[in-house]
């Protein structure tokens, strides 16, 4: 690394370290007791756990046709993407359809980082369909394209922002049945398997936002670690950074205890509630995975092992995050996105600039963990140790540049590009990139600190380099 640029970047950290948020909701420690916001509204008391069937294995892809059947689907909607439809791992599920006798039709428009442009046309041809259950064959973008589709063909005379997470859309709780929606992830970073989450490009304003709702999860996701061998080394990387911060953000989120307002009435409490006892679990068992498997998943492509590992923890940490939430890497990500210029990912077969999710999550995360490591510090300290850090000399003040030097390191070791700059931003792209995050409140609320615009502002500078 050079000196200059990291003692540039460690200044800059040093700065938002030392502006601790006093606020009443952000100098609570970790209690188990609820509070009172600074709104005077009661925070909640509660968290709820929603998943979906999960069924893991080594060719399990083939069942699929027989769960259709089990499920008494007449007609069947098969979603993809046009590179996929060309691979085996939509010839397996195409196979298990016909030997089953299911009637399908396949839509392969899956826009890779979709906009509310591709999920219309997708909505559209389900609408046109009606079909009684769905199979999403893909990455996060296929699977929450089809959870779009089921959910506006299901409620087909509500407009497209009723259900758009608020300030951008109404954010309407979701009353109407889904048809049941099988999901078969070919990469390892989403855990869209698991979650009742589709987001999407907001093209007005370039900006990503999403759907959030326990009523779009899948019915059953097919978990196939076959499919991973089929991934890129560069994929793998990304959609392992985005299994990476699905974990620390969880994990450092705000308690589920401490969020407000307290809903009255449940069907309002939100997918993503805060951290709580068993969302723990399965982030600190992910990041476990990350650490172990993600450099071997992405330096030899026949490492079955590593693949299918981190195949099984995108799961595991879309299981935590599904509840719990994502905060601060996953809200400025999507300006990050949604801004992108002429950057185009290695090893992904597109026709327009790309930033791969994962690439833009991970990027800000040595800033943002330096950031919120005042609040739970132990937490902070505790996933550095886990991804190799020594801890055993450090100091709870030390935890937010303890963290973020393991992250760096983590980065360097695989060829990550050296932050904003080398996607083609600069430090006049920062408000704009600010003005983007600011309707995230879904996400950014969830942080364990309050930020100010000056705060974003002061993060997506130290995020321009990395190394």
């Amino acid at each position: 690394m050079a000196a200059a640029a990291r003692a540039r970047v460690t200044h800059l950290l040093r700065l938002l370290q030392g502006s601790a948020c006093q606020c009443p909701t952000h100098s609570h420690t970790y209690s188990q007791a609820p509070g009172l916001s600074p709104s005077g509204k009661t925070t909640d008391y509660a968290f709820e756990m929603a998943v979906s069937n999960i069924r893991y294995g080594a060719g399990v892809t083939k069942e699929v046709g027989m769960d259709l059947q089990n499920m008494g689907a007449k007609k069947v909607c098969l979603m993809t993407d046009r590179n996929l439809a060309q691979l085996p791992p939509v010839q397996t599920v195409l196979d298990s359809l016909v030997r089953s006798n299911i009637s399908f039709q396949v839509y392969d428009g899956v826009r890779v980082e979709p906009t509310d442009g591709s999920f219309m046309d997708a909505i559209e041809f389900a609408k046109k369909g009606a079909f009684d259950a769905y199979v999403a064959v893909g990455g996060g973008s296929t699977m929450d394209t089809c959870k779009a589709a089921n959910l506006y063909a299901s409620s087909p005379r509500s407009e497209f922002l009723d259900y758009v997470n608020a300030p951008i859309g109404k954010g309407k709780p979701v009353t109407v049945p889904l048809k049941p929606l099988i999901a078969v992830p070919t990469t390892s970073g989403t855990g869209s398997e698991t979650t009742g989450v589709a987001i999407f490009d907001y093209e007005r304003l370039k900006v990503k936002t999403g759907i959030a709702s326990r009523a779009i999860k899948p019915t059953l996701g097919l978990v196939d670690p076959l499919h991973t061998l089929h991934m890129p080394c560069q994929v793998v990387a990304n959609s392992g950074f985005d299994v990476l911060c699905h974990a620390l953000e969880s994990y450092t989120a705000i308690p589920y205890n401490m969020r407000s307002p307290c809903p009255s009435n449940p069907i309002q409490r939100p997918a993503y509630q805060g951290s709580n006892p068993i969302s723990d679990i399965w982030a600190v068992h992910a990041l476990r995975i990350v650490a172990k498997y993600l450099k071997r998943a992405v330096r030899n492509p026949e490492d079955l092992e590593a693949r299918s590992s981190m195949h099984l923890a995108s799961a595991f940490a879309g299981i935590g995050f599904g509840n719990a939430g994502v905060h601060l890497c996953h809200g400025m990500s999507y300006p990050i996105s949604g801004l992108v210029k002429t950057y185009k990912a290695k090893e992904y077969n597109v026709d327009h600039p790309l930033v791969p999710h994962g690439l833009s999550v991970v990027l800000t995360s040595p800033a943002v963990f330096t950031f919120t490591a005042q609040m739970f510090p132990e937490r902070h300290l505790e996933t550095a140790e886990i991804l190799g850090a020594d801890t055993r000399t450090a100091r709870t003040q030390d935890a937010g540049p303890v963290l973020a030097d393991t992250l760096r390191q983590f980065l360097f070791d695989l060829n990550v590009d050296d932050g904003l700059s080398a996607l083609g931003y600069s430090k006049d792209d920062i408000p704009s990139l600010v003005k983007g995050t600011l309707p995230q409140e879904r996400v950014t609320k969830l942080a364990p600190r309050a930020q100010s615009e000056e705060d974003l502002s002061a993060l997506f500078e130290a995020s321009m380099k990395l190394y």
